[in-house]
């Protein structure tokens, strides 16, 4: 063990090193991560987003962050596979903790998670979200384009996100998690010319000019076939990379709000992810994981190692 200490989600000294809490026991924070508000200078922040109120279909994503954090103790203190090394010995990585949303308010949750997450970039180096539904994430790019300028997006999901984007009977502008992609080309926070959807089973009135690799042509293509469709696309572009778990099958990530079967395995989609360190990646999430419909913590596990295999790419990157 690498330590005699338990807890290490407070009682570590450094954002660096792994620890030695077992995996049944100690405080949980994403992979043991030292739970801090104090971010600045840090390589990574990981953070939750605990929202499921613009969902179309079952709600619950909310505890999705609390189920990541839970499922990332499988990690034990070794080298992580397949990356052969302790990612936090080169990179520097906190667990911020959650966003505070006003539940009685869900109107104002975008506009919280947008300031907050722009906060948050001025001070990290990279921001790793949970959340969530994915909504979510056109906040999220508002805040990262903000810092870096038009993003491209990498998408994995089973859904185009691309319906309009409606207005309340007062005119107000809203998104939903079947929305976001659209409201983010409209607003010119997402270039579409370099922008790719992995895994898309369903229809949608518009593709909004992404690309898009669906559910037929995945099972069909390697992983080094469609990760180098992604690399291609993004063009050594700065990327926003999100995943919804539900791109994955019904019987990898049953836990979600809106599953869609036909989809990769989680081996598969992991084997892609590995081949992407050329990526320019700039910020990330996992969502839509839904506990109350997950079983054996089936899907919290697959979208903990997708977290997990984002920080791998980040830290091989910082290790030459």
């Amino acid at each position: 063990m690498p330590s005699t200490s338990i807890d290490h989600a407070f009682t570590a000294d450094s954002a660096h090193g792994a620890a030695g809490d077992p995996t049944y026991a100690g405080a949980l924070s994403f992979m043991r991560r030292r739970q801090t508000k104090a971010v600045d200078g840090t390589d990574v922040t990981v953070w939750g987003i605990p929202f499921d109120a613009s969902v179309s279909n079952r709600p619950g994503t909310r505890f999705g962050p609390q189920a990541l954090r839970r499922a990332s103790a499988i990690f034990d203190n070794d080298p992580q596979f397949p990356f052969n090394q302790d990612l936090f010995e080169t990179l520097s990585v906190v667990d911020y903790g959650d966003c505070l949303l006003d539940y009685r308010l869900p109107e104002t949750a975008h506009e919280t998670i947008r300031a907050e997450a722009a906060a948050l970039i001025a001070r990290t180096g990279f921001l790793m979200t949970l959340g969530g539904d994915h909504s979510i994430t056109f906040p999220l790019l508002q805040a990262h384009v903000a810092r870096h300028g038009r993003l491209s997006l990498v998408q994995f999901d089973a859904h185009q996100d691309t319906w309009p984007v409606a207005t309340g009977g007062d005119g107000q502008f809203r998104v939903d998690h079947g929305s976001f992609v659209k409201a983010a080309v409209d607003a010119g926070l997402v270039d579409p010319a370099t922008s790719i959807q992995i895994g898309i089973r369903t229809h949608a009135p518009e593709d909004c000019g992404l690309a898009i690799v669906d559910g037929e042509a995945v099972e069909e293509m390697t992983s080094a076939a469609i990760a180098e469709a992604i690399l291609s696309r993004t063009n050594g572009t700065p990327t926003y990379l999100s995943f919804d778990i539900d791109c994955l099958d019904v019987a990898f990530a049953p836990g979600t709000g809106t599953p869609v079967a036909g989809g990769p395995s989680s081996a598969k989609m992991l084997a892609v992810l590995r081949l992407l360190g050329d990526l320019r990646l700039v910020g990330a999430d996992v969502v839509e994981v839904s506990p109350p419909y997950d079983h054996s913590d089936m899907t919290a596990i697959a979208g903990a190692t997708v977290a997990m295999y984002v920080l791998g790419l980040l830290a091989q990157k910082q290790a030459g």
